[in-house]
């Protein structure tokens, strides 16, 4: 296969898209709608991410460094992860890939490992939280970030899961609307959340971390909305979803027990003969 080919089979891969869509939605927040993302700390998390997963590449004997998945994290880190603090955010960075060689359980990671270090460190310090009202509820963008969201989502293979949380989820929105008499606009300002878009379209529907089914993932995403929605509304503790899926991710293993399915790997998404070449099949 000729170098052209080569690259074209790599660009396959669903991460490059993750990784674009993530880096364009970081740059747009910080140059226009003003995320008060300190640059010293989105440098830090990216780079502290490359170097834990370098690391771990050689102390685990992986074959190759694949800075893809890093990147991934340490994106989505960037775009939720609030502090003051330099060293929480290479805590976070550390926390979250080290998370992806440490708790893993049949192959696969256990959590997310962007909402293990979110999760971890919002329960353990006051200098970390998530900013969800500074994505604004503008529905142009909400709908922009859906649609880039969208087009990774298809491109990895992965829809039904994001497409079934937010319908449940919006279906519990409009349902508690409708008991107390609420007019919609307010479920619909709920859903206009840049954040929750984010942890739909990209934390939710990570393929290492989801049921290998697609009625597994169905089924862990009606699970994850409704834990979501009772943290939320009826404990009213802020970031349900982002608590909801720490929570309900040992529930997968399970899942793949009772649903037998491929698990996925990235490397699928390439072209086959490349995946042979490197025994991933």
């Amino acid at each position: 296969m000729n170098i052209a080919n080569r690259i074209s089979s790599s660009l396959r891969d669903p991460r490059y898209y993750q990784i674009a869509v993530l880096s364009t939605l970081l740059i747009y927040g910080i140059t226009v709608l003003d995320f008060g993302i300190h640059w010293q700390n989105a440098l830090l998390i990216v780079a502290t991410a490359l170097v834990v997963q370098f690391a771990a590449t050689i102390v685990t004997q992986l074959p190759r460094f694949d800075p893809l998945s890093p990147l991934i994290t340490s994106l989505s880190l960037t775009l939720l992860l609030r502090t003051d603090m330099a060293k929480i955010a290479v805590l976070a960075a550390s926390m979250a890939i080290g998370s992806k060689f440490l708790l893993r359980f049949r192959g696969k990671h256990i959590f997310n490992p962007a909402n293990f270090a979110l999760v971890a460190l919002m329960l353990v310090s006051d200098h970390a939280w998530v900013s969800s009202g500074q994505w604004g509820s503008a529905a142009i963008g909400a709908f922009a970030l859906a649609c880039m969201g969208f087009l990774v989502l298809t491109r990895a293979k992965r829809a039904e899961t994001t497409i079934a949380f937010i319908l449940l989820y919006a279906a519990l929105l409009f349902g508690r609307a409708i008991w107390l008499e609420d007019p919609f606009s307010i479920p619909l300002h709920q859903l206009q959340n840049g954040a929750l878009l984010i942890f739909a379209f990209f934390m939710i529907s990570d393929p290492k971390t989801t049921p290998n089914t697609g009625l597994g993932r169905v089924l862990y995403a009606g699970l994850v909305a409704g834990v979501a929605y009772t943290i939320q509304f009826i404990y009213y503790q802020p970031n349900g979803p982002i608590l909801a899926l720490i929570m309900c991710a040992p529930v997968v293993p399970m899942i793949d027990t009772l649903l037998h399915g491929r698990m996925y790997r990235w490397e699928q998404a390439a072209d086959h003969k490349i995946g042979q070449i490197k025994g991933v099949f």
